[in-house]
């Protein structure tokens, strides 16, 4: 069967609004961070958590001047925010001893990183700094699902499908195109009335 992937990203691309944690975009450190705060978290939550810690931590060496204690205080109330808390300040120390205090910006080194996933890894390389790569998070998962290009149970699943059928060129756009519409059509019910009203399905 022929994928509709092209007219699926300009439809998706017609009907985009902004993706809170985008606004962190082509800053590898604040990008890294949000993304990392961001699991199990209402986007609006882990904005307004990063913008409080990066007022006193704006960079990646007062990140790692601030105690375990000061950084929960700063993030709460993001999900597992004592486990992340810890992640983070080892994250920066790190980032500080073993990358020269560079964000790493390949995927093998990301993931090596205290509580970085795929998906966070992929994120910071798309975002930050412009590497394609296809981040899978459950709008991704459900829609290319609901679209039949993907018949998979898990987020790891789709993305490994998705990279031997998806063209190249739509790797960086995919996570914040389908974020967008998955925030805006927030049930399963209300993603099918949508994309059957634009003949995607």
């Amino acid at each position: 069967m022929t994928k509709n992937f092209r007219v699926v990203f300009l439809t998706f691309r017609k009907h985009y609004k902004l993706v809170p944690l985008e606004v962190f975009k082509k800053d590898p450190y604040k990008t890294l961070i949000s993304t990392l705060l961001s699991s199990r978290t209402r986007d609006e939550t882990t904005l307004e958590a990063s913008r409080r810690l990066f007022k006193i931590a704006p960079n990646v060496i007062r990140l790692n001047q601030l105690s375990i204690r000061e950084i929960q205080h700063r993030i709460y109330p993001v999900g597992f925010y004592k486990t992340k808390a810890k992640h983070l300040k080892m994250l920066s120390e790190r980032i500080l001893k073993e990358f020269r205090g560079k964000i790493p910006l390949t995927r093998s080194d990301l993931t090596s990183l205290p509580g970085v996933g795929i998906k966070t890894a992929n994120l910071v390389l798309n975002r930050a700094f412009d590497i394609p790569a296809i981040a899978v998070d459950t709008h991704v998962h459900k829609i290319s699902n609901l679209l039949g290009w993907v018949k998979t149970k898990t987020p790891e699943q789709t993305e490994k499908e998705l990279v031997k059928i998806l063209p190249k060129k739509y790797w960086k756009d995919m996570n914040r195109l389908f974020v967008s519409i998955g925030r805006q059509f927030n049930t399963r019910k209300k993603l099918e009335v949508f994309l059957e009203s634009e003949g995607l399905i």
